[in-house]
């Protein structure tokens, strides 16, 4: 395997790995009852969902990382994320009855 080759390898390790954080982050808060509509959780979920789309970016830059395929992880991470807000709400609806 090239030098290239196993550097696009970790950066795309390196960027599941922060997307998966992302989403770890998100069910951390809602374990908390942080409802997504509050501000705080709003901006943390902008905020890390930046970060990431500039660190894919980046790879995508220097040739580490495929543009197609750097969609593909903020698309992964954003049906991740919808799917954590549609478990909250569910659970809410839930507990209400």
């Amino acid at each position: 395997m090239s030098d290239i080759e196993t550097l696009s390898r970790m950066a795309y390790e390196q960027l599941e790995i922060d997307a998966n954080r992302i989403v770890q982050l998100i069910e951390v808060q809602m374990d908390n009852l942080t409802m997504p509509q509050c501000p705080v959780y709003e901006e943390v979920l902008d905020t890390q969902m930046f970060g990431l789309s500039k660190e894919i970016n980046f790879a995508v830059r220097l040739g580490l990382v495929d543009k197609d395929r750097g969609k593909e992880i903020l698309e992964h991470l954003e049906k991740e994320v919808s799917k954590v807000h549609d478990a909250y709400y569910k659970h809410k609806e839930k507990n209400r009855v």
